[in-house]
This record gives structure tokens, sequence and C-alpha cells, in this order.
């Protein structure tokens, strides 16, 4: 009796342990790849796990926004750059920045040389592709600090909509790309574009670089004690992945292509993205840089009204970084 006893009492707990476990859905900010490898890794170490939760990590694309996914209830999280969620919070989306992995900014602008563009002056007239669904609100702040229209006028940007691919730049159909030191600008690269053919604008050294991939959520669930223990919790199991991720790159890049499911990710690739990735969350514990978060609002501010019109309140909180950092 007692053998048959014993293995049916251990999996009743089993399936109580997992019953207890708290659901934790985390919106990407883009495709399966190694810029959010500090989630793959902290599912795959078991880090969540062990903090009680059962983590869903969903991945986007050009055609999902974020935002949109948080504010429909298909998330209870989100990846963002903060111009996009200080946007979207303007409008009425009450979003709020509970940790900030990445420390420093990796968007470029990439053209061609032969386009005559020498400086960010010169991109009047010329046809740009960027991501859409918020991701352009950095360009967009940027342009209007130049006094440059981004709406195809005479003298103004043309805007076209980039996917997954740099193919709108190498098709010559548009003279620069937005593109990231992690990937596409390797993408380019790796197409046989030699770098001299190309000019690319850091926004960092215009002083134009704006916070990426902050963890959001949505204000009022803020409110509930158990939401708020169990973001706790998935802030301090993700920095734990961040951290070993950024000491363990090669390993790291491994993981993630192991969780993309379209096949589409290839080794090379993300062994170079997660090498540039560990450099711009160098030194990060998770906690929201005031001076960086000033920063950015005040770029957006600048910018003209395309992007915020006035100074935000309520849009970030120190409280979850900091008691997942307290234990």
């Amino acid at each position: 009796m007692k053998k048959t006893l014993i293995p049916a009492l251990a999996m009743g707990l089993a399936a109580t342990a997992a019953q207890a476990q708290d659901e934790v859905r985390l919106q990407l900010q883009w495709v399966t790849q190694s810029q959010f490898a500090g989630y793959y890794v902290a599912l795959e170490n078991g880090y969540y796990e062990e903090e009680g939760l059962a983590v869903t990590i969903l991945p986007g694309g050009p055609d999902i926004a974020p935002p949109q996914v948080l504010a429909g209830g298909g998330a209870d999280a989100m990846l963002n750059w903060m111009p996009s969620a200080l946007a979207a919070r303007e409008r009425g989306l009450p979003v709020v920045n509970i940790a900030q992995p990445f420390v420093r900014s990796g968007l470029m602008l990439t053209c061609w040389a032969d386009a005559g563009i020498a400086e960010p002056a010169d991109l009047a007239g010329h046809t740009v592709a960027h991501w859409f669904f918020g991701n352009e609100y950095p360009f967009m702040g940027w342009m209007n600090q130049l006094g440059i229209p981004v709406d195809g006028s005479e003298g103004g940007v043309t805007l076209l909509q980039a996917g997954f691919n740099v193919d709108p730049l190498l098709q010559r159909q548009a003279d620069c790309i937005s593109t990231m030191t992690y990937n596409e600008y390797w993408q380019i690269i790796d197409a046989g574009i030699a770098p001299e053919e190309l000019v690319t604008f850091r926004y960092s050294d215009y002083g134009m670089d704006t916070l990426e991939d902050g963890i959001w959520v949505l204000e009022d669930n803020l409110n509930d004690p158990a939401f708020f223990d169990k973001m706790t919790r998935f802030v301090r199991a993700s920095m734990r992945g961040w951290e070993w991720a950024a000491e363990n790159p090669d390993d790291a890049a491994m993981i993630v292509l192991d969780y993309d499911e379209t096949g589409a990710q290839t080794e090379t690739h993300q062994l170079r993205m997660m090498g540039e990735v560990a450099l711009l969350v160098a030194g990060g514990d998770g906690m929201l840089d005031l001076e960086s978060y000033e920063r950015t609002v005040r770029t957006l501010l600048e910018g003209g009204d395309a992007v915020i019109t006035a100074e935000p309140e309520g849009a970030w909180t120190h409280a979850v970084t900091e008691a997942a950092l307290a234990n």
C-alpha cells in the first residue's frame, strides 16, 4: 500500500506546486533574438521557476505594438522603448516603468555614403526607412529639433516602414535606414556592403539617445499587492538572467537560438548580437537612472509636439526594483 500511496502523494504535491506558480506574460519589443537574452536565460536556467513564476515570453514583430498588447490584456508586462511608452501614456494608456535593464542606447541611422548625407541636417529631401508602432518616435523627435518635417513634404523626410530586414536600403528604396548596433547594421554588412560605403549616425553622439527596452506595466495593476509581488519576483529573476547572459554571452546566444521557433536566426548573428547587447546592459542593476530618464524626456519635449507635449507624471517607479534588489 505504501508503495502506491507515496508516488500518488508526490504527484499530488507536484501538481499543487505547479498550480501555485504565478503566470507572467511578457511581450517583447521584437522577434526572438539576443536583444532579449536575459529573459530567455532566466527561463532556461530556472530563475523564474525558483521565484514561483510560470513565464511566457511573447515574441514581437514589425506589426506588433507592445502598448496595444498590454492595453488589450494580452500581456502582464511589456518591453518598450521609452519614447513609445511615454507617448502611449500621454494618449491615455497609464503605463509605468518598473525596471530598466538597458542603460545605454544602440540606435543608429545608417545611410548610403553616396546619398550626399554628411550630417543629420542633410536628411531633408531624403527617404528614411524606420520601424513604426512607436519605434519611430526618437527619429521624429530628432528631426523636429532640426526643423525637418517628417510628412514627406518638400524639404522634409519621407518615412518608409521597415520590417524584419534591411531590404529598403539594399534595394535603394530608402537612402537611410534605422539600425541597431547589435542587429540591422550587421545585416547590411553581411549582405556584402563594405563599411566605407555607409555613413552612420549614432543617436548618442548627438545627445539624442533615449532609453530602450524598459519593463512596463499598467499603473492600476501595481495597486494590487499580489501583482506588485509577482513583478518584484519577475524583475529579480530577469536581472539574474541578464547578469548571467552578460557574463556568458556565447552560451546566452545559444539559449536564444534554442527558443527561436522560426529558425530564422543564425549562430553567427546571435553570437555577435549578444556581444553588442552585453555592452548596453553592462553596469545596470535594473534601477531606472533618473538622469537618463530626464534626458529622454527633454529630448522628446524639445523635439516639438510629435512625440509628447508635456512632462510626464507618474511614468516610473523604483519601488519594484528596490524590492527586487532587497532580497
